[in-house]
């Protein structure tokens, strides 16, 4: 092997090493480069999400967002491109995270990276105060069931839910039609009367626990079906970005930070449940 021969190749390999380190840490360093990390959420999902009465973005996962922005010292910036262009992957660059209460399956993994966990909450099922006849989610069969488009329980009410390294989830159902849409919207449907639009909703315990607090016309019946991993979502291709946004995470849950964010909007830590 000649001389120059051995150091072109050399300079390929190093050229190559160069090319991998640049593309593995390509978000940290735009992030770091423009000192703004972009954080997506849905803005119909309160109290995690919503536009509050002086037109913010407001909720739980708009206080997360700010305390990781804070904590990787850059400033945040929220969009909002919808719950199905987030979950669909292939950002090219656009937005660095989700902070936006995503659960973790088998599906969604193929297309997007999760991270972190960074809560969890079980998934009821809730109706309206008047309803008599169901009164587990065994008794929905043949009933009409809102829950929030393309979320983690419209899949369980399609009987095609799994959470990855969980037990199997039992459906204890046979059909049942589910009614896709916005969550708020379900809620006041269902607030309406026991039958009168839908039967009844499945969604997390956080949630429906500020509908049955706000409306006072519905209530939670049976056992917790599940308890729901949520997780911060990356785009695919980044693994020194995913490490990093998991070391943040994992620090604001050790110093307390999340706890008191928890505290504030639910009364309780639900991020302790964070596997």
């Amino acid at each position: 092997m000649s001389i120059l021969s051995s150091t072109v190749k050399s300079g390929v390999v190093f050229a190559a090493l160069m090319t991998g380190s640049a593309q593995a840490g390509e978000t940290l360093d735009r992030v770091r480069a423009n000192g703004v990390v972009v954080d997506v959420l849905v803005n119909d999902y309160p109290p995690f999400g919503f536009i509050n009465a002086e037109n913010q973005l407001d909720g739980f996962d708009v206080d997360v967002g700010k305390a990781f922005a804070e904590k990787l010292g850059v400033k945040l910036k929220l969009e909002t491109p919808g719950w199905e262009t987030i979950i669909s992957g292939k950002w090219a660059g656009r937005w660095d995270l989700a902070i936006s209460s995503a659960t973790p399956t088998e599906e969604r993994a193929k297309v997007v990276n999760f991270p972190v966990n960074y809560y969890s909450v079980p998934a009821v099922l809730v109706v309206n105060t008047d309803e008599e006849a169901i009164k587990s989610i065994a008794d929905i069969s043949g009933k009409r069931v809102g829950v929030g488009t393309g979320s983690s329980y419209e899949a369980y009410i399609n009987r095609n839910f799994a959470i990855p390294g969980k037990a199997k989830i039992e459906f204890p159902f046979t059909e049942v039609q589910a009614v896709p849409g916005d969550e708020t919207v379900n809620f006041q449907n269902l607030s309406l009367g026991a039958g009168v639009r839908l039967d009844a909703i499945v969604a997390s315990l956080a949630t429906a626990q500020g509908q049955i607090n706000a409306t006072q016309k519905l209530k939670v019946v049976g056992e917790p079906l599940f308890a729901e991993p949520n997780a911060v979502v990356t785009d695919k291709g980044d693994p020194e970005w995913d490490a990093e946004v998991k070391r943040v995470i994992t620090e604001l849950k050790a110093n307390g930070t999340l706890a008191k964010i928890s505290e504030k909007w639910f009364g309780v830590d639900i991020t302790k449940y964070a596997e």
